[in-house]
């Protein structure tokens, strides 16, 4: 786990291993971050620097370093030209377009960067990580278009605009403007930096934007995902449906970690809810209707079902992979934030140089690609209970489309229809990036990752699913009102609730309504929604 000093509240880029909530503080939070002093690890650093420096001197052919790149390979590179050679692997690949990536994902990308090249096989001097870590200190964050990687050979195109920017060249964000990388170095008396063999390549080959991205994701999937919980758990009590449909004995029979993880949940959440009705509560009101039908030797119709629909009674067991795919996608990007992910490898200890393809991004994408089809099936969840909530029909007597005055006023009509838009959005968008490679770059990179493609589209799916969550949440709130239920919820819905009542009041009558969904998506994306789970 990476440390923090005792004088200081900086997180040490060391030998040991950075945590996702390292990453996320310093990337999200802008916690200073520094190289740890201890001498082993700053000597490590310099001897795969010794070595690369001895081998170029003794002649040794090393790719990308005195040979052309990628498909150019064959093309040897004279010594006069090492320098140079770096400094323009810079320039031909900035040439990305889009919209810009998220600042606190380039913050991530930068991060990871250091932290790879800190790993000493690298073969970099120490100034290019201490610049990589000015770039973050002094919060200068490059301006790097959304398109320009298939993540083999890693991230190229979006990784050359980080790199031209502690060079002076392209553009940064600083202080809230978007200004030339010149402008901001000089105000923070920086000097750019000058490559030198190598170090281009080792900045720009590797796997670190996909997973500074994949990071935020994992982060913000981990939280929407608890705050649906909550969402659901509220929609149970606004239905009048049972806690007993998470009772631990039905899921131990299953054995299924996630599915038993989230019965908790379910359980914390609801804990001494005064709205959601024992079954023991609903079999006695069946009970009455199978004497009637006893009496009348007839079939009776029973005012409510003995089991509720499938979205809340089958919550662990729909919605238990996805824990358990939180965890896996956690756990594949802390090691590849924390792997030497360029090539080539100077081993300073075995006095080896390896031709690897460590920069190809396949487990970020296969992480990516399942978590986005757990995302979907989230939204899924979501839209079931919504138009459970929404149809008189199913919802054990709250009014059409949550209106307190049906017919007059239309509710929280429009409200699903824009959740039904959200949806299909994310469906679509639900795609695997992995099977889509295409050959590429001289056939060179003859098969891609798209690592990239994959972890940039989770990342859509949860921008869309914090505003699902947003309208659902929103209508949960409603139903409960509509119930008078606001002082009867769970210990874990009540606080949720109260959230959402500080900046949305009641529907009484139709209003606009986009104004409340951005502002609980707001208290969503600062996570100033309480998940007590």
């Amino acid at each position: 786990m990476a440390t923090v000093t005792a004088s200081s509240t900086a997180i040490q880029l060391s030998l040991h291993s950075l945590t996702l909530e390292d990453i996320i503080a310093i990337s999200r939070h802008y916690r200073h971050v520094e190289l740890s002093a201890e001498e082993e690890f700053r000597r490590n650093i310099a001897r795969g620097r010794e070595t690369l420096e001895r081998k170029l001197t003794q002649g040794e052919v090393v790719y990308g370093v005195n040979t052309g790149f990628g498909g150019n390979a064959r093309f040897v590179i004279p010594e006069d030209e090492l320098a140079h050679h770096q400094q323009n692997l810079l320039e031909f690949l900035s040439c990305g377009v889009g919209e810009p990536l998220p600042e606190e994902a380039v913050r991530a990308a930068i991060l990871l960067r250091a932290n790879a090249l800190a790993r000493g096989l690298s073969a970099v001097r120490l100034v290019v990580i201490e610049k990589l870590l000015d770039l973050l200190n002094r919060r200068i964050t490059p301006v790097v278009p959304r398109f320009g990687s298939v993540g083999a050979s890693g991230d190229l195109c979006p990784s050359a605009y980080i790199a031209r920017a502690m060079a002076g060249r392209g553009e940064v964000f600083y202080h809230g403007r978007r200004v030339h990388a010149a402008e901001a170095l000089a105000q923070e008396k920086l000097e750019p930096l000058r490559l030198e063999a190598k170090e281009g390549l080792a900045l720009l080959n590797g796997t670190t934007v996909m997973t500074g991205v994949a990071c935020m994701v994992v982060d913000e999937a981990s939280y929407l995902f608890r705050l649906s919980l909550g969402a659901m758990a509220m929609a149970v009590e606004a239905l009048r449906s049972s806690p007993d449909y998470y009772h631990p004995a039905i899921h131990m029979a299953k054995h299924h970690p996630g599915q038993v993880a989230v019965a908790e949940m379910l359980n914390s959440l609801l804990f001494d809810s005064k709205l959601a009705i024992p079954l023991d509560d609903i079999r006695h009101r069946v009970a009455e209707a199978e004497r009637q039908a006893q009496a009348r030797h007839d079939v009776v119709a029973a005012g409510e079902s003995i089991q509720s629909p499938y979205s809340l009674r089958c919550v662990p067991q729909g919605l238990g992979p996805m824990q358990e795919t939180l965890l896996e996608a956690r756990t594949v990007v802390e090691r590849e934030a924390n792997s030497v992910n360029d090539n080539p490898l100077i081993d300073p200890v075995s006095d080896r140089v390896y031709h690897t393809g460590n920069f190809y991004g396949g487990h970020i994408a296969r992480a990516m690609d399942g978590l986005k089809l757990d995302l979907t099936n989230l939204a899924n969840w979501l839209h079931s209970v919504l138009a459970l909530l929404m149809d008189e029909r199913f919802s054990n007597g709250l009014p059409p489309s949550l209106s307190p005055h049906p017919g007059v006023y239309q509710g929280f009509k429009g409200m699903q229809i824009v959740h039904s838009s959200l949806v299909t959005a994310i469906r679509h968008w639900s795609a695997p990036s992995l099977v889509h490679t295409l050959p590429t770059e001289q056939f060179n990179q003859d098969i891609v990752s798209l690592g990239t493609h994959a972890a940039l589209t989770a990342m859509d799916i949860t921008r869309l699913l914090r505003d699902a969550v947003a309208i659902t949440l929103l209508s949960t709130a409603q139903a409960v009102d509509l119930r008078q239920g606001g002082g009867r919820l769970g210990a874990g819905t009540r606080p949720i609730y109260r959230a959402i009542r500080s900046v949305s009041p009641f529907v009484e009558a139709d209003r606009a309504l986009d104004k409340d969904i951005a502002a609980v998506a707001r208290l969503i994306e600062a996570r100033e929604l309480p998940v007590l789970i």
